[in-house]
């Protein structure tokens, strides 16, 4: 990260720089603490299970290098969103301010809901498939329970935001664990997640599920929202100084992601340790609970579910975050949080009630909608990076030279990804 730290204490010079590490030990860190957590629950919502899983399932270690890959990719972008938010903006507030033509905002903003809709589809699923396997709910009622999914929890928190902070705190713990037990009890190969790690394997069979993966990781709705965030934050008097703002940004960022991307490692990782090779190959969310009872037993099956609820439920809280930074930076609508959850809910309740209905299996659609987001990543990246490294806009805070060089390459990365799959798609290759 290009950020010039000097202290967390308020009794050491503020010029003598200290180690990042200190910043743990700062009491005002954990009360800024919470905007990465609450992004972080992105990285690791159903549409993250369904390609890790996938992933696992189909090519046992082989796509383990994507995770950490596209986890450390989103770690800069997300740094960088949360600086926009220290400089005062939100993203989706400085492509209004930047963008001359009423139209070109408005087709922006259609993008951005689109970004805002495929991402609630795979939220949405998991909880409708979450309830099927804890409660026995036919998918087909799920849906409309769904609806209400986080709606009490919003106008609970909505005047206290620091309770739903919180609560994510809950919320990443319990799926963390969740998958350290997974991972425990299917006692996966070693050798295999090393070289899983280290060695790039693609292949036009698994160029789909990786660039679900990057999409499932990238998020994104994840790069609005934590601009938005941060900007918030960041006005409070309660922390004082640009550069201490920064620093517990950093650190806050680069913790959450990291715990993010072991608790994807994690799931493909058991996904490969329990279901690759098996006579009868693990397609569903569903499927891959049902597996779980007799060679691991029903405890690792309740673990599943119940993890999976849990990222369903927190995910979409960041979703309807995400939703209402866009609208408030891109348009002049004002409407209350829980309206904009219902709103969003009613729609995707179309297309997977549809869905539902002619049979399509639930983990397809999520692979789907996650390379979706992929392709749609540009859409909050090109801006990100351009207002990011323009001096005018960011002030001190301005990309460093190395910073605006990773950040561009790992675009290119991305696009070329995204172009491969369109290629792929097109020649019939999967």
């Amino acid at each position: 990260m290009d950020t010039d730290t000097t202290t967390t204490d308020e009794n050491i010079n503020l010029n003598k720089r200290i180690p990042l590490w200190k910043v743990f030990f700062d009491r005002k860190f954990w009360m800024f603490f919470g905007s990465g957590l609450i992004v972080s629950v992105a990285y690791m919502d159903p549409g993250n299970w369904g390609t890790n899983i996938a992933a696992g399932a189909q090519f046992n270690y082989d796509l383990l290098w994507v995770i950490w890959m596209a986890s450390g990719m989103g770690m800069l972008f997300q740094y960088i969103s949360g600086k926009i938010g220290l400089a005062g903006y939100s993203l989706a507030e400085l492509v209004k301010l930047n963008v001359k033509s009423k139209l070109g905002v408005w087709l922006y903003w259609i993008m951005a809901e689109i970004v805002i809709l495929a991402t609630d589809l795979a939220e949405f699923l998991g909880i409708v498939v979450a309830l099927k396997i804890l409660f026995g709910i036919p998918m087909i009622f799920g849906t409309f329970i769904a609806v209400i999914d986080v709606l009490l929890l919003v106008l609970i928190t909505e005047k206290r935001f620091h309770y739903l902070e919180k609560a994510f705190i809950l919320f990443v713990t319990l799926i963390g664990f969740a998958f350290v037990y997974e991972v425990f009890i299917t006692k996966p190969d070693l050798a295999g997640i090393i070289h899983g790690s280290i060695f790039p394997i693609l292949t036009a069979q698994s160029a789909l599920i990786a660039v679900g993966i990057i999409g499932a990781t990238v998020m994104p709705h994840a790069l609005f929202v934590h601009s938005w965030l941060i900007k918030n934050k960041a006005h409070s008097t309660e922390f004082k100084g640009m550069k201490r703002k920064l620093e517990y940004h950093a650190v806050e960022d680069v913790f959450a992601l990291i715990v993010a991307a072991f608790i994807n490692a994690a799931m493909l990782i058991m996904a490969a340790a329990a279901f690759y090779g098996l006579s009868t190959q693990v397609v569903t969310l569903e499927g891959a609970h049902v597996t779980l009872i007799p060679l691991f037993g029903s405890v690792a099956a309740l673990v599943f579910a119940i993890a999976l609820l849990s990222a369903g439920v927190s995910s979409s809280i960041t979703g309807t975050l995400a939703g209402q930074s866009v609208m408030d930076g891109l348009t002049n609508f004002r409407i209350p949080l829980w309206v904009r959850r219902l709103i969003t809910r009613f729609i995707n309740l179309i297309p997977l009630t549809i869905a539902i209905v002619l049979g399509i299996e639930p983990l397809k659609v999520l692979v789907y909608s996650q390379a979706v987001l992929s392709i749609l990543l540009p859409l909050p990246i090109i801006p990100l990076l351009i207002f990011s490294s323009n001096k005018e806009i960011m002030g001190d805070l301005v990309n460093k030279k190395v910073t605006t060089f990773f950040a561009w390459t790992f675009a290119v990365v991305i696009l070329c990804f995204n172009a491969y799959l369109i290629f792929q798609f097109f020649t019939g290759n999967f």
